[in-house]
């Protein structure tokens, strides 16, 4: 699939010997924005953690960034996860580091080297992120919202093909989750491709599109309705 980042045909998920999901056809091609809705114990985190190389794909075809999910060796799934940003719910920053100090341990981490290309970097992505101004500060005396604003500048430190977003405004008030959204929004228009778990049904009806849903052991396309 020559455009395409995510790429999974008639495949299957396990957590040890119960089946997850089954015969799973989904196509996520570079620059779309995707929600994975379903509730709670559908298999959302299942099929999250398939595609960051946590659960392995047993059954079926499966491609992402260019990995085949089928043959992926243990020793390829950090080289899997550079390519991808991994926005988590409960954000996963180093609370005893400053901002900066948070973005530098993952740029050292993933063999970044030149101390003034590193710092280009942290200045392009908090830009990105509007939080340039708040480098120095340390992760506690940030907001929440604040706080997954740097989530998110860390999962674009190494320009992924692919953010996968789990619940990122799950532990968000309503109006910093529309904020958070707008800045996923933003940097979906320019040019990242970006696929979204979350229970928020209200930014579904305010940024509407592609929909995947997880329910009775499948995941299918929901169709919104316009207006």
């Amino acid at each position: 699939m020559p455009d395409s980042v995510l790429y999974l045909k008639n495949a299957s998920i396990y957590q040890r010997e119960n089946l997850i999901l089954s015969e799973i056809n989904v196509t996520i091609n570079k620059g779309d924005f995707v929600y994975l809705i379903g509730k709670t114990g559908t298999g959302k985190s299942s099929f999250m953690k398939t595609l960051y190389g946590d659960i392995p794909l047993r059954e079926g075809e499966g491609s992402i960034v260019d990995f085949d999910l089928r043959a992926l060796k243990e020793k390829q799934i950090p080289f899997l996860r550079r390519k991808l940003g991994i926005v988590f719910q409960d954000f996963k920053l180093l609370n005893d580091r400053t901002v900066k100090e948070n973005l530098l341990f993952i740029l050292k981490a993933t063999g970044w080297v030149d101390q003034k290309a590193m710092n280009s970097k942290i200045d392009e992505v908090l830009s990105k992120v509007d939080m340039k101004d708040s480098g120095n500060k340390f992760t506690y005396q940030l907001s929440g919202g604040e706080q997954q604003r740097v989530a998110i500048a860390r999962a674009l430190l190494n320009d992924p093909e692919l953010i996968l977003a789990d619940e990122p405004t799950g532990n968000l008030d309503p109006q910093t989750s529309v904020e958070v959204m707008e800045v996923l929004q933003d940097i979906n228009k320019q040019g990242n491709t970006i696929l979204m778990a979350t229970h928020d049904y209200a930014l579904l009806l305010k940024y509407p599109s592609k929909t995947l849903k997880c329910d009775g052991n499948k995941v299918f396309e929901v169709v919104q309705r316009k207006g």
